[in-house]
């Protein structure tokens, strides 16, 4: 306890001597080495998104090259957000001749655009490969940081990636286009209700689980360096089924490693909150704060690098595959999402019956959107790990719903039930009335959380449990700004045409308008209120019960990923600014080849492991057995000889179950059908993990669920 806590000292005396976000050129740094009124211009598109005065970017890049010098970059980069999921750099050194002599630069044509080779990165059609040109071009919302690596560092400018078509090929792209879509239907809908316009934003808390292995195992295990997860493993003896890891102390070694985390992130600005041992054995969770979406996206890709990279100083390696292990919990990326108006929270049921009725207006739009748009959620969270997690008893299943709790869904139940537009005198005693009653008081915690939901109301902000903990969030957040944006635009449409809107101060609505809108709300209710569930998704008659209600399953990713090929979707986005027909199709293709390729990988791995590792290991166990039971049958000894012929017929009985494995995955590898190829893999890892239990420890090639489970 003595070291923990002298550690734990050592831990606050670093942070104190580092300033939170002292790598980002943020606020305070934007102030100290820029000019006020550049300064006041620039901080006016970060903070209110303001349009860019391009007048200041040279004095912006000046600043930035000094401020990152300052702190020992010699380079820059202009850091993005391609269709890899992952995050991708090049980096250009400060370092120019002028007449022979060298000096350091960086313009604001260095700051605004770049210009990296896009031939190699997937564009699904919209670019062939020898078309290079590809353009990034500054995002000044999402503040410049520098990235340290062993002795050097160098400065990092977040930008958006397109094609030389002006085409986004890159996931940032569409996400501020969402945001944009969304701020212009929240402000439409705003005015009706007599507000003055103010600034639309998302915020986005991104709760981040991940596995922790021992470097030594993760370097003996070829799966899980070519494939992110185990393609073959017996179960533990031991596994989650002792609730005992969950919230459990934390080993010493990992709060070690988070305390290394939490500095990194620290300098960077990102400001980590939670950290805790998950469901299962060797999981944990990383949890920051709420923050702008656009943001909160980029700091979530940081994270990701960061635990990677800090955990190799550890000798450890992160995972964050979703399903690393079969048979213990996968992990997720829980989204938890909101969206405010002039600084306030519109998920916020409010105390006051103008509040409520905001309120219950976004929440109504939002339960149309989910249940209209179910197949674009689904499809924003396809992948080849995610399958493997979705459904699997510790996620939420494919089916799309929403939870709201009991307390919530009283208050929609009355809605439907409703006054009949009667007037804001009118309706029957005990219904809600919108605009009149005030809600029944809903705490942060009116509800329950439920963790089987994909999305689930929690409080004042919708929890998006479905994504995986591997995906990029801005994927999924663009598809639901924009599904949000189209249900709040129809509902905006419907409050104009009733011709009650406009005659009110700020604050006060006639009896006719609230009447107009309970009517909107009551029918949007009873299109769409079935997308509403409150009961355990674990369960299969919850997947019946769906059925019944119309609403769509796509338990798998090839399923899922055909919403993108849909010509009413491509219709939405287009509708929305956000992505074209062509850019939409794209990205179908791209995350089809993504899933085939990502299989194809996976079969050819372990095809190759039980080959070359698991074939020759049991073929050497039966052929030593059964020279002992020669040998022993030379001698005329019989003790023992039974348990060896047993042992015999079992381990050669596998041997040919194995070899006949091998055979029909290397068939179907030679195919084009992904369900045929994954067949044969699960075929092949039963008779495999069975005959892990065959052939002593020693002997058995891989690390087992047992090492890798508990001795990290």
């Amino acid at each position: 306890m003595h070291l923990r806590h002298q550690k734990g000292e050592k831990m606050n005396e670093a942070i104190k001597a580092t300033k939170f976000g002292a790598d980002v050129f943020g606020a305070e740094a934007i102030k100290e080495y820029l000019p006020k009124d550049t300064a006041k211009k620039l901080q006016g598109t970060i903070e209110r998104g303001e349009p860019l005065d391009p007048s200041i970017a040279g004095e912006v890049a000046h600043a930035m090259k000094h401020w990152a010098m300052d702190r020992g970059a010699t380079h820059y980069t202009h850091w993005f957000l391609p269709m890899t999921g992952a995050t991708a750099e090049k980096h250009d050194s400060f370092l120019e001749l002028k007449n022979c002599e060298p000096i350091m630069a960086f313009s604001g044509k260095n700051l605004i655009v770049g210009e990296p080779d896009a031939s190699s990165f997937p564009s699904g059609g919209i670019r062939s490969t020898f078309e290079a040109r590809g353009y990034t071009a500054w995002d000044p919302t999402s503040p410049a940081f520098i990235k340290r690596h062993g002795n050097g560092a160098t400065l990092c400018i977040p930008t958006a990636f397109c094609a030389y078509t002006g085409e986004a090929l890159d996931k940032k792209t569409p996400l501020l286009r969402s945001m944009q879509a969304l701020d212009k239907s929240v402000k439409r809908l705003m005015k009706l209700f007599a507000l003055p316009e103010a600034h639309v934003g998302c915020t986005l808390g991104a709760e981040q689980e991940y596995f922790l292995i021992s470097k030594k195992y993760w370097e003996k295990r070829p799966d899980l360096v070519m494939t992110g997860r185990t393609l073959f493993g017996a179960p533990s003896a031991k596994g989650q089924q002792l609730e005992d890891h969950y919230f459990g102390t934390i080993p010493e070694n990992v709060l070690d490693f988070m305390n290394d985390v939490e500095r990194a992130l620290w300098s960077l600005g990102i400001p980590a909150k939670t950290r805790h041992n998950e469901v299962a054995p060797a999981q944990f969770e990383l949890a920051p704060q709420f923050e702008e979406l656009n943001l909160a996206t980029d700091h979530n890709m940081l994270v990701m690098d960061t635990l990677r990279n800090v955990a190799e100083k550890h000798g450890l390696k992160c995972l964050l595959h979703e399903k690393p292990y079969a048979g213990v919990n996968g992990s997720g990326k829980h989204n938890n999402w909101s969206v405010n108006y002039g600084g306030r929270n519109l998920l916020d049921p409010g105390t006051n019956p103008q509040e409520n009725a905001i309120f219950l207006t976004m929440l109504c739009a939002i339960i149309e959107a989910v249940d209209k748009h179910a197949d674009l959620l689904r499809a924003s969270v396809a992948g080849a790990g995610n399958d493997h997690r979705l459904g699997a008893n510790e996620a939420p299943p494919a089916v799309i719903s929403i939870y709201l709790g009991d307390q919530l869904a009283k208050v929609i139940d009355q809605i439907q039930k409703g006054n009949g537009g009667k007037g804001a005198g009118g309706g029957k005693k005990g219904m809600l009335r919108i605009g009149v009653d005030t809600l029944p008081p809903l705490p942060m915690d009116a509800t329950d959380r439920n963790r089987t939901s994909p999305f689930a109301f929690t409080g004042n902000k919708f929890e998006f449990r479905a994504p995986g903990s591997s995906v990029c969030c801005a994927g999924p957040m663009t598809v639901l700004n924009t599904i949000v944006a189209e249900a709040v635009d129809r509902l905006a449409a419907e409050l104009e045409a009733s011709g009650t809107t406009g005659k009110a101060k700020p604050g006060e609505h006639t009896a006719a308008f609230h009447a107009a809108l309970q009517d909107i709300l009551r029918k949007t209710l009873a299109a769409h209120g079935r997308v509403v569930f409150n009961g355990n998704g674990y369960e299969v008659g919850w997947l019946k019960e769906a059925e019944k209600r119309g609403l769509p399953n796509s338990p798998t990713s090839l399923e899922a990923l055909e919403a993108f090929s849909k010509k009413e979707n491509a219709a939405l986005f287009e509708k929305y600014g956000v992505l074209s027909a062509r850019e939409l199709a794209s990205r179908h293709d791209i995350f089809l080849e993504e899933f085939v390729g990502k299989v194809r990988i996976e079969g050819t791995c372990e095809r190759d492991l039980a080959g070359e590792m698991i074939l020759p290991a049991v073929r050497d166990e039966y052929a030593a057995t059964l020279d002992a039971l020669v040998k022993a049958e030379k001698l005329g000894v019989l003790s023992g000889t039974a348990a060896l012929k047993e042992n015999l017929v079992e381990l050669g009985s596998g041997l040919d179950a194995l070899k006949a494995g091998i055979r029909n995955l290397d068939e179907a590898l030679n195919g084009s059908a992904c369900d045929e190829i994954l067949a044969a893999m699960r075929t092949l890892r039963t008779t495999v993990d069975a005959l892990e239990h065959h052939v002593p420890d020693a002997k058995w090639p891989l690390p087992k669920y047992r090492e890798m489970l508990f001795l990290y």
